[in-house]
C-alpha cells in the first residue's frame, strides 16, 4: 500500500476513534470488565495479510547456548526448534533466576510457576509443532487481562480481580506457543514508575538494583525489568505515555510502540482510549519483530483494529542486510536528526549519529521545528488527563483513597472542560498536519528526544540502546510513518548489526536465600509524593 494512502487510512481511522470518544461509545467501565466479551478464538497461524509467522535463519551465540536465560526469544525458540533446548529448561532457567533475584529487583506482582512448567512440558511433548513462540517464557504486564491469574493492575480498585479470559494480545501469544511466566508489575493503574499504589518505590533498574532511585522508566517498568534482569525472555507493556520506550531506554532494551490499531486493546485495563497501544518490549529488533508480528491483527472486540493497512514482514525487516561483507539498509531511508537532538548525552549521541551515517543507505536529514510546536503538543498532551478519568468516574466519586498517591493526577482529568478538550482535539488535527506534511515529508523516521509527539498522535516508534552514560544505558527512539513499523525496524536492526549495545547485559545483584517463596529483600525503597506522581503521571 502507498504511503500516501496508508496516511489517509491513519487520519480517517484517528477520526473515528476521537469521534468514539465524543459520542461516549469508547469507554467501558472497569467495573464491568469481569462481563466483557471474551475474544474469538485465534489459531495463531497466520497474521493480518495470510502471512504465517516464522522463524528467523539466524547464528546462535555462544553465549545463549551456555546460557539460556542469555539467549534473545529468537535464539531461544530457534534453539527450541531444533531440539538443542527443551521449553522445560528454560522455564526452570527462569525460575531459577526469580528465586534468587526478584526479591531485589520485584519485576513481577505474579509468578505462575506450575502452569509455566506444565506449559513447557506440554511444548516439549509437541516437538516443536505448538507456533512460532513454543515453549518462549513471557512476561505480561499486570494491566493485560490473563484467564485465572490476578490482574490487578496495580491498583487497589482491581486488587480482587481474576478474570475468565486472555487480553486479545496474551491469547495470540499464548497460541503461538508462548508461556505465560507471571505477570509483570507496573505503575499504579499504568501511569509512573512501579510502585505500591500508597507510593513506595517497588521494580528497580536492573543496571541499578543496589539504587531504587534510579528511574527504570515506566509505567512498563516490570516487563522492562524482567527482560533486562534475565527474568523472562521478551515482554508486553502498554504505552499511553512513553511506556513502553522510555523503560526501554532505561534499562538497554528494544521497544516498539505499533501504530494505533495494529494491537487489539482488547482485555486490556484502559487509561486512553485514543493513547493506549499494547506492545513488545525486548533485548533485540528481532525479537520486538517476532512478538509484534504474533500480537499484531485486527479484532472484531476492538474496531480500532478494524480496516488497516496488512501487517508488513516484520522478520524479513529485521533480518540484516549485508553485501560484500558491508551492513546496508534494506531500503534508502532518510533519518531526520531535529535541531535539539544533541541537547543531553551528547557524546553518546554524536557516537551513535556517526555509526548511523556509516550505514550504507542512510541519509542524515537536519530537521526544524515549527514555532508553534512546543505548544501544539503541550496542548494536545493535556486531553489525555480528561480521557483517563472518564472510565473511573465512579471511584472518584465512591472511593478516592483508593487512587493512593496518584489520586492527584486523577483529579486533574475532572478540572479539564469540554471547551479545553476541543480545543485540544483541534491542536491535535494541526500537529497531524504538521507531523505528516511538513517535518515527515522531509524524511522516512525521526530521531526523537522523547515519545512526543508519535506517542500521543498514535504513530509508530522504536526505542533502542546506543550507549551507556555514568554505567546508566542511554537509548534512542525513532518515530515513523503510519503503519510502516518496518521501515524502524530496518534502521534498528541494521545498527544492532554493526553495535553491541543492545548485547550488553547488567551484573546480577545479590542472590535471595535459596527457595521459590524467599521474602523480598530489605533494600530501602524511597516513597514518590503525589506532585511527583502527577508530574511523572502518563
Amino acid at each position: 500500500m502507498s504511503r500516501a494512502l496508508n496516511r489517509r487510512t491513519f487520519l480517517a481511522s484517528s477520526a473515528a476513534v476521537t469521534g468514539a470518544v465524543v459520542s461516549g461509545t469508547a469507554f467501558a467501565a472497569p467495573a464491568a470488565a469481569q462481563a466483557a466479551t471474551a475474544p474469538a478464538a485465534f489459531t495463531g497461524s497466520t497474521g493480518p495479510s495470510g502471512r504465517k509467522p516464522y522463524l528467523p535463519d539466524i547464528d546462535v551465540r555462544d553465549a545463549a547456548r551456555r546460557d539460556p536465560t542469555e539467549a534473545t526469544l529468537a535464539e531461544a525458540a530457534v534453539l527450541m526448534s531444533r531440539r538443542r533446548l527443551t521449553s522445560v529448561t528454560l522455564v526452570e532457567a527462569y525460575l531459577d533466576r526469580i528465586a534468587a533475584f526478584d526479591s531485589t529487583y520485584q519485576a513481577y506482582a505474579e509468578v505462575t510457576d506450575e502452569s509455566a512448567l506444565a506449559a513447557a512440558r506440554k511444548a516439549d511433548r509437541s516437538g516443536g509443532r505448538g507456533g512460532v513462540l513454543s515453549g518462549v517464557p513471557l512476561c505480561i504486564k499486570d494491566n493485560y487481562f490473563t484467564r485465572g491469574v490476578p490482574t490487578r493492575c496495580n491498583s487497589y480498585i482491581f486488587e480482587d480481580f481474576v478474570p475468565d479470559y486472555d487480553a486479545t494480545a496474551v491469547a495470540r501469544l499464548v497460541s503461538a506457543g508462548g508461556i505465560v511466566l507471571g505477570k509483570g508489575q507496573m505503575g499504579p493503574l499504568a501511569t509512573t514508575r512501579a510502585t505500591t499504589p500508597n507510593g513506595t518505590v517497588t521494580t528497580v533498574n536492573a543496571w541499578t538494583p543496589e539504587n531504587p532511585s534510579t528511574d527504570p522508566g515506566g509505567s512498563s517498568t516490570g516487563p522492562a525489568t524482567a527482560v533486562a534482569g534475565r527474568l523472562a525472555s521478551s515482554s508486553i507493556g502498554t504505552q499511553t505515555g512513553g511506556s513502553i520506550v522510555q523503560p526501554s531506554n532505561r534499562q538497554n532494551l528494544t521497544g516498539l510502540k505499533p501504530t494505533m490499531g495494529r494491537v487489539s486493546a482488547h482485555g486490556v485495563i484502559p487509561l486512553s482510549y485514543t493513547r493506549d497501544h499494547p506492545g513488545p518490549l525486548a533485548r533485540d529488533a528481532m525479537d520486538a519483530a517476532l512478538m509484534l508480528a504474533v500480537m499484531a491483527g485486527p479484532d472484531p472486540q476492538d474496531p480500532r483494529t478494524l480496516g488497516l493497512p496488512e501487517l508488513p514482514d516484520l522478520v524479513r525487516a529485521a533480518t540484516p542486510v549485508v553485501s560484500r561483507g558491508r551492513v546496508k539498509l534494506r531500503r534508502a531511508t532518510r533519518i531526520g536528526v531535529p535541531a535539539d537532538f544533541l541537547g543531553s548525552a551528547t557524546e553518546v549521541r554524536t557516537a551513535f549519529l556517526d555509526k548511523l551515517d556509516s550505514i550504507s543507505g542512510v541519509t542524515l536529514v537536519d530537521i526544524t521545528y515549527p514555532a508553534d510546536w512546543g505548544l501544539l503538543t503541550g496542548t494536545f498532551n493535556d486531553a489525555r488527563l480528561s480521557e483517563r478519568t472518564e472510565p473511573f468516574r465512579y471511584w472518584l466519586r465512591e472511593d478516592p483513597a483508593k487512587f493512593g498517591v496518584s489520586l492527584l493526577s486523577w483529579l486533574q482529568g475532572l478540572m479539564l472542560s469540554g471547551d479545553e478538550w476541543i480545543t485540544a482535539q483541534r491542536a491535535k488535527n494541526h500537529l497531524l498536519r504538521e507531523v505528516l506534511d511538513g517535518v515527515m515529508d522531509r524524511c522516512d523516521v525521526l530521531l526523537q528526544t522523547g515519545p512526543v509527539p508519535f506517542d500521543i498522535l498514535g504513530l509508530p516508534e522504536i526505542a533502542f540502546p546506543v550507549g551507556f552514560t555514568a554505567g546508566i544505558p542511554a537509548g534512542v527512539i525513532l518515530g515513523g510513518q503510519p503503519y510502516e513499523e518496518d521501515r524502524l525496524l530496518e534502521v534498528a536492526a541494521a545498527y544492532q548489526a554493526v553495535t553491541d549495545w543492545h548485547t550488553r547485559r547488567p551484573a546480577d545483584p545479590a542472590s535471595a536465600p535459596a527457595g521459590r517463596t524467599a521474602q523480598r529483600m530489605a533494600v530501602a525503597r524511597p516513597r514518590i509524593t503525589a506532585e511527583e506522581a502527577a508530574a511523572q503521571s502518563a
